[in-house]
Parts: structure tokens; C-alpha cells; sequence
């Protein structure tokens, strides 16, 4: 099996804006390899989170194919990228997104539910998980009444809830203050570790993307090593 989880090639994303092009991406090549910790750095505008919209399959890219677990996945239709995204990826966001009707147990099951898994075996491993990040006392309080160090803890637990061999994070820790922004990229290398998981992240804090196995910078819509 190859090592590769998630790639792509001479990937390209080009916006149309006022009657001219703005090429964000210029044929970009990336592999990221299991386990692998991924930093991905640039200025605002630089195209970062259009890069992770497209390695996720939440948008089409203009020219080029990005693969996960070895499929063409942007070749995929609708459905079956849907079926893989649910799969092998996981996505934190620097904003929680989770439901607010619902408790942090029931958020945190429900990618599970969407793989049609028992309810009571998805709220099983969802409130294993919470445990697992400290969780474990707010099972059934919903987001407006954790913090946001919880909220995001919350997050991670619901990205990692059914052992994706990928997770996206963009800005994961921007919405944190120093001490809490710490605390859950700490969780989120520790479970990257122990489910070996590859972690692709962007990040502005240069504290946090030293830590990680490597440091690219998109800039003038390509990757450099940094």
C-alpha cells in the first residue's frame, strides 16, 4: 500500500474577476505521506485556504487532480467524493462549526451517523474520544455552554471521531488565546501520533508550524520550502 494519503498534481485554481484571471494556484505538486505533520504557510490572500478547499474536494480546482487514498478524487462524481471525503478526511476549522442544537457527544458522533454506524456505537466512541480530550464531564452540554478551548477541543474530537487517514486543519488555533491555542495543537499532535494520522495545517503562529515535520509557504501561488 502507499505510504501516500493525500496528493496532487499541477493543481490549479484560477478566479475570474472584473473581466481579467487571477491565477491563485500555479500547478502545484504536494504528497503528503501517512503520519506526516504539514505546515502550510503564506500572507493573507495567498490562496491557503483555497489550497485546503480543493485537497478537501469543497471546491473543483481549475486545471490539474488531486488524489486521496490513491483515487483521482477530483475526478470523482458528487457522491462517491462525498462516500471518500467521509472516509479517509477529517476538517478543523479556526471557527468550531459545531451544530448548536445539539450536545458536544451528539457533534462529535455524528460522522459516524453519517457512515450509517449505530447510534449507540457512534455515541460509544464519541464519548470516548471526549474523554480523550478532557471532555469527558461535558458530554451533554452543547456549544454555547463550553468555552472556546472546548468548543475547539470539541472540534478536534469530531475531525478524529472516526480515524480518517487525513485531517485538514485551517487556522485551527487562531480563534485561541495563546494558552488554550497551545494546548489543543498539543491534543492534535498527540492524536496524530497515536492514530497516525496525517495532519495538514495552516497556520499564521510560526511557533506552531516549527513543530510540525515540515514547513511550506505558498506565496505567488506555489510552494516553497520553508
Amino acid at each position: 500500500m502507499s505510504n501516500v494519503v493525500l496528493s496532487c498534481e499541477k493543481l490549479t485554481k484560477i478566479f475570474s474577476d472584473v473581466g481579467r484571471e487571477l491565477k491563485i494556484l500555479d500547478e502545484i505538486d504536494l504528497s503528503v505521506a501517512r503520519g506526516e505533520v504539514l505546515a502550510i504557510i503564506g500572507q493573507s490572500g495567498s490562496g491557503k485556504s483555497t489550497l485546503m478547499h480543493l485537497l478537501g474536494g469543497l471546491d473543483e480546482p481549475s486545471g490539474g487532480t488531486v488524489s486521496l487514498a490513491g483515487e483521482p478524487f477530483s475526478r470523482l462524481g458528487a457522491q462517491r467524493r462525498g462516500a471518500l471525503r467521509n472516509v479517509h478526511l477529517g476538517f478543523i476549522y479556526q471557527f468550531h462549526h459545531l451544530l448548536p442544537e445539539f450536545t458536544a457527544q451528539e457533534n462529535v458522533a455524528m460522522p459516524l451517523l453519517l457512515r450509517r454506524q449505530a447510534a449507540a456505537q457512534a455515541e460509544a466512541q464519541a464519548a470516548e474520544l471526549l474523554e480523550r480530550v478532557g471532555l469527558g464531564e461535558r458530554l451533554a452540554h452543547k456549544p454555547g455552554e463550553l468555552s472556546g478551548g472546548e468548543r475547539q477541543r470539541a472540534a478536534v474530537a469530531r475531525a478524529l471521531v472516526s480515524r480518517p487517514r487525513c485531517v485538514l486543519a485551517d487556522e485551527p488555533t487562531g480563534n485561541l488565546d495563546a494558552r488554550n491555542a497551545r494546548a489543543v495543537f498539543d491534543l492534535m499532535l498527540e492524536l496524530n501520533r497515536e492514530l497516525d494520522t496525517s495532519l495538514v495545517l495552516v497556520t499564521h503562529d510560526p511557533q506552531l508550524a516549527a513543530r510540525a515535520d515540515r514547513c511550506l509557504e505558498l506565496r505567488e501561488g506555489r510552494l516553497h520550502s520553508h
